[in-house]
């Protein structure tokens, strides 16, 4: 019998041909009898204070059948809980479902309309009259706290003064990132029904948390989990943006319950950008210390994180991870970095595709640039010399306070993969165009290594199925939302039990009826944590097969095999599907994140007469432990880089000195498009397999946006360094350039 081979293989995305033949289910594709369709009253204004909110006129107009507010609720209006390292002392700054007296970001949620048509619910909106006393924008957000300073949080290692104290060399830089957001091809949409005579709710449109939802819903409306059905359908790419628990995930639920009839909700674009999470928006005073042949001594400084208006669910991630990953792939024994999250009049943030680790990139890797020009080191050699080698693994990164968290590095040879991008790009046959004039554009080229955290836990669920046909139905807690997940996980699925992939039934992800737990899909974790748990629940399958096939075939259990699709023993066969129905359900349990690494390189021509920038190469090497589908990878990674050089050349969300957004259509907020960037050349390894996992595989849903800032301004400020050009700010859009090439010309002249 020949061993499977599909882990490794590219094999092509099974769920591409339900898509391609318009086959994918969304949200707004469901229907039901009777339904009611829900729109929100949004604040119009950033801060302020509700004087009168009267829904007469609007619920005059026909077809129109409810109005819910704040007044809906006796004892006070829920709130949503932070998901991810809550504390108690984030608590007065949880977001209400519905503003109750005052509001504090335009488009935070005041009353929801529900109507026959989503078009009646819209025009009911309009009548809703509504007066709110406007406030100072910045001002107290919360009064009754005194401060807008949600959280201070410091990440350490070593003693940083001391080291500074000593270092004959420091350099004290400021940078910045704007806000912007994962904007996902489809917006957000829920839609519920209640079962009145069960007893049951059943919510439509989960994704990437649904078990997690579903407690926070069970505890709002006072129902059982048991009662509640989350039920995952397509999505149109997640990022970290899609299926955090917002005010709409409640309130369309809760809707439903109140009216008796099922409730659906779909955000229009305009929604999504004043409602959905925002992200990155973070400012940094850094400092470095070296030793005089370049090696690093130390790293201290402040980063200030604007997270809005709230703490929502997942909101200090960002701000938490550019402290403590900092360092990066860097060998930095003394570390102080605080982080300050402040409040402000504007949509909260949460998690965006690499979250904290693309704002670190940029102000790590612009210091170390400018760093080592001072020092007059060539900066590959520079960060050559500083990076964490393949013997000092695993390698501490600074621990994190408060709700302490410590992590390290966990394995691999990151000077191998930056030596591999310097030959993938030709460094040394370009290297001659560093700083110079062609034909009328600056040409430059930047490196940058880095590393990528994934495969947080606790743990994961899965269940396997073995049917009447001789199938295997496979069932997930994690969550499908883009990242090829049906592909990849049959592909582990048949390689443990030694199936044919066409054996595999499917594979159910997401919704809380698949299995009794689940933790579902973030910071990079599917493959690890489900696939591992694939590959447990998998070889219980396995034993209960040959049990029950020895008990048939009169044989000991260790005499039988399981064969395509049959299980067979000495001189005896018999269909697999003869055996049904078997299962098993296994979890998987991991505390310690996996450490995918590698090195991004970019060559880029800048236009001084207009600041635009033409990326004309782009190299990404990446070991990401063990390949499971090299396909699916090499498209995560490059959806990656497009999304990051969105973020550094475009993406920007500004609001106005009252908090009024100002990029809210995809008029005034710009992405990329499949013109605009070139050819991504991708070098995918398998070198230094995860020692935490059974696969052997690190997390590499992010690690394609997390340099990619940082190796373009490198780049750029290269190209640039003859007109004495440092950008230090994103995004790097053709009015900033222009404009700092124009000062920079002026001082010269000057």
């Amino acid at each position: 019998m020949t061993a499977n081979r599909y882990i490794g293989s590219p094999v092509e995305r099974v769920e591409d041909l339900r898509f391609l033949r318009g086959r994918g289910e969304y949200v707004d594709d469901l229907e039901r009898p009777g339904l009611f369709y829900a729109a929100i009253l949004r604040s119009p204004v950033a801060h302020g204070l509700i004087r009168r909110l009267d829904g007469a006129a609007a619920l005059a107009l026909p077809g129109v059948h409810r109005l819910v507010t704040a007044a809906d609720w006796a004892a006070g209006v829920p709130k949503i809980p932070i998901r991810l390292q809550p504390m108690k002392e984030l608590e007065p700054f949880h977001q209400p479902v519905l503003a109750e007296d005052r509001v504090r970001y335009v488009g935070e949620p005041i009353a929801v309309v529900l109507a026959d048509s989503a078009a009646i619910a819209e025009d009911a909106l309009e009548l809703v009259a509504l007066d709110i006393a406007p406030l100072p924008s910045g001002e107290l957000l919360f009064p009754e706290t005194g401060s807008n300073l949600a959280v201070l949080y410091t990440a350490a290692k070593g003693d940083a003064e001391g080291a500074f104290a000593r270092a004959p060399y420091r350099r004290r830089e400021s940078f910045a990132v704007q806000r912007h957001t994962a904007l996902t091809m489809e917006p957000r949409g829920v839609m519920a029904e209640w079962d009145a005579a069960a007893g049951r709710l059943t919510v439509y449109g989960a994704s990437k948390v649904a078990f997690f939802n579903r407690r926070i819903l069970a505890g709002q409306l006072g129902l059982s989990v048991e009662a509640i059905e989350m039920v995952e359908h397509d999505v149109g790419g997640g990022f970290g943006m899609r299926g955090e628990f917002y005010p709409e995930d409640f309130l369309i639920p809760f809707a439903a319950r109140l009216s008796g009839r099922p409730v659906k909700w779909i955000e229009d674009r305009r929604e999504h950008l004043m409602s959905a999470n925002h992200a990155r928006e973070a400012r940094a005073e850094l400092e470095i210390a070296c030793d005089g042949d370049g090696t690093i001594l130390a790293l201290r400084g402040r980063i200030e994180v604007d997270i809005g208006a709230y703490t929502r669910t997942n909101g200090m991630v960002g701000g938490r991870n550019v402290a403590q990953f900092l360092s990066g792939p860097y060998r930095i024994p003394d570390i102080r970095i605080e982080a300050a999250l402040h409040l402000s009049n504007k949509t909260p943030v949460g998690t965006y595709r690499g979250p904290g680790r693309f704002e670190a990139d940029f102000f790590r890797e612009r210091l170390i640039d400018l760093a080592a020009k001072e020092l007059r080191i060539d900066p590959v050699e520079f960060r050559r010399r500083n990076l964490v080698a393949a013997d000092e693994m695993p390698y501490p990164l600074a621990t994190l306070t408060p709700f302490e968290k410590k992590d390290e590095l966990d394995s691999g040879d990151y000077r191998m993969t930056l030596d591999r991008c310097l030959a993938e790009i030709g460094w040394a046959e370009k290297a001659e165009l560093q700083g110079k004039l062609v034909g009328g554009r600056w040409h430059g080229l930047a490196i940058g290594p880095f590393v990528e955290g994934g495969a947080a836990g606790p743990a994961e669920s899965a269940r396997l199925a073995l049917e009447a046909d001789g199938r295997v139905a496979v069932y997930v807690g994690s969550s499908a939302v883009g990242q090829g997940l049906e592909t990849v996980f049959a592909q582990i699925a048949a390689d443990a039990l030694e199936l044919p992939m066409e054996r595999i039934r499917g594979v159910f992800h997401g919704s809380t009826s698949h299995v009794v737990e689940g933790f579902g899909s973030f910071h990079s974790r599917a493959v690890v944590m489900g696939g591992s748990a694939i590959l447990l629940a998998a070889e219980r399958l396995l034993d209960a097969i040959r049990n029950a096939g020895a008990e048939r075939l009169g044989c000991a259990a260790d005499a039988v095999a399981v064969a395509d699709d049959a299980v067979v023993a000495p001189g005896k066969l018999l269909a697999l599907g003869e055996l049904a129905p078997l299962e098993a359900e296994a979890r998987f349990d991991n505390d310690k994140h996996t450490y995918t690494y590698g090195a991004h390189a970019a060559h880029v021509a800048v236009d001084p007469h207009t600041g635009d920038v033409a990326v004309l190469d782009y190299v990404a090497v990446e070991d990401v432990g063990r390949i499971i589908n090299p396909l699916t990878l090499k498209g995560q990674v490059i959806g990656g880089i497009v999304q990051g050089l969105g973020g550094t050349f475009l993406e920007e969300l500004v609001y106005d000195a009252e908090g009024q957004l100002l990029s809210g259509s995809l008029a005034d907020y710009l992405l990329p498009s499949a013109t605009d960037f070139p050819a991504i050349r991708t070098i995918l390894l398998e070198y230094a397999r995860a020692p935490n996992n059974p696969l052997g595989a690190k997390g590499a849903g992010e690690g394609g946006i997390v340099p990619v800032a940082g190796v373009i301004a490198n780049a750029v400020a290269a190209a640039l360094a003859p007109l004495g050009v440092e950008p230090k700010e994103l995004p790097l859009s053709p009015p900033r350039l222009w404009a700092l090439i124009e000062a920079a010309r002026a001082n010269a002249s000057a």
